[in-house]
């Protein structure tokens, strides 16, 4: 490869990569003073001059020259004899600027001074990738589907990035076909090695959080602010919001007229329920708003140990626990109180912790976890039902109705 073969590669990489071109000539002259570190043992002595618009390269070797036979350092000298070959008129002392040929460093070298350049452009333009990509984490970006994986879908951005959505980071109704475009927040950016691994992810309630400021203009306007986003992805979500002007209802500026507002952000998330709810400093009514559409009765907070006891009538009791107890365990998380239900005129009604002695805690527990502790809340719904809402097998739940049931027949 001649001189200008070289520059010729370089400017395309140039073109390319939209690097600048003092980087990019930083860049190859380092290659080039590492090829002739391996050539000649060191490259102090070396002039490197690179024109890329020109196409010119040229390496020049000083040496000194000494009196034939004492050359002690033959990067570094040269004999009489052979700088006269040069310039006739050369004398002991004097400086020679001798030029380097690409082709003079060996076939092999200058196929890995090639393989070296286009390791270290692309390492500068990973690290410039990663700055990029890293000041966007936990903002909203759309990448094309590229190809879809068993674990993973690979996305490409319109500058040909590589962007991951794991399996785990999809919403399970999530179904994309190749060539179609991705909306998610960039979620992480770490350096594998050299690479940078962008990851994306649909899961996140900062993706729900950074919706409502792109399809909601109060929100982008710093009108209405989001307090706390909650969801289970692709099932159900809950957000609080807030606003520092009386005018401005946050709650039906987000919704809007029938839902208008907020519907596409439902249909970008697979038609996930989300309950949008006016935040409060007062704790008590917060949870009574957080356990929405439900109507609570009366409310007891333990704030020390961060447990609200909340009564409510038979028939609002399921709309809190919610299906699969969705309802219940997302109103907990946006509180942040554990929040345990009982139902009106359940004084007849027996803890289902009296039940110990037959139930094992651990049955007991994972009824409690969607609010069912009392033996009524449980007999008030049918097996199908209990199967939904709990992780317990129907076998089980048939067991535990039957001792609760001879206990009241007693």
């Amino acid at each position: 490869m001649e001189n200008v073969a070289l520059i010729e590669s370089f400017s395309e990489f140039k073109d390319d990569k939209l690097i600048d071109r003092v980087t990019l000539m930083a860049i190859l002259e380092d290659v080039l003073r590492n090829a002739l570190k391996k050539k000649y043992g060191d490259d102090d002595n070396f002039d490197i001059i690179i024109n890329p618009d020109k196409g010119d390269l040229e390496i020049w070797r000083n040496r000194i020259v000494v009196a034939n036979g004492e050359v002690e350092e033959p990067n570094q000298e040269i004999e009489l004899s052979e700088a006269q070959k040069i310039e006739p008129d050369f004398e002991v002392g004097e400086d020679v600027a001798e030029e380097v040929k690409l082709i003079d460093l060996g076939r092999r070298s200058i196929l890995a001074l090639r393989q070296n350049l286009i390791a270290k452009i692309h390492e500068h333009d990973n690290t410039n990738i990663y700055k990029q990509f890293k000041e966007l984490e936990g903002e909203i970006y759309t990448a094309e589907v590229h190809h879809i994986r068993h674990r993973a879908i690979i996305l490409l951005d319109d500058d040909g990035n590589e962007i991951i959505l794991p399996k785990e980071k999809q919403i399970p109704s999530d179904f994309f076909r190749k060539g179609e475009n991705v909306r998610g927040i960039i979620e992480s950016v770490e350096l594998k090695g050299s690479k940078p691994a962008i990851i994306m992810s649909r899961t996140s309630p900062v993706f729900l959080e950074k919706l409502f400021e792109q399809e909601i203009p109060e929100v982008f306007d710093g009108l209405i602010t989001v307090k706390k986003v909650v969801r289970i992805p692709g099932e159900k979500a809950k957000v609080a919001v807030d606003s520092y002007d009386d005018r401005i209802d946050p709650v039906g500026a987000c919704v809007g007229m029938k839902g208008s507002r907020i519907h596409g952000i439902v249909r970008e998330l697979g038609n996930e329920n989300i309950d949008v709810i006016n935040f409060t400093n007062n704790i008590q009514l917060f949870v009574t708003r957080a356990l929405s559409p439900a109507r609570v009765t009366s409310l007891k907070l333990d704030e020390e140990n961060m447990r609200a006891e909340v009564l409510l009538k038979p028939e609002e009791v399921s709309k809190a626990i919610g299906r699969g107890g969705h309802n219940i365990r997302l109103a907990g998380q946006l509180t942040g109180f554990e929040i345990d239900v009982f139902r009106e005129g359940a004084e007849e009604d027996v803890e289902l912790s009296e039940f110990s002695d037959e139930i094992d805690g651990w049955i007991i527990e994972e009824f409690s976890k969607v609010g069912l502790d009392t033996a009524k809340s449980i007999l008030e719904l049918d097996i199908e039902d209990l199967v939904k809402r709990t992780d317990l097998e129907e076998e089980t739940i048939t067991e535990v109705i039957k001792i609760l049931r001879e206990e009241f027949e007693e």
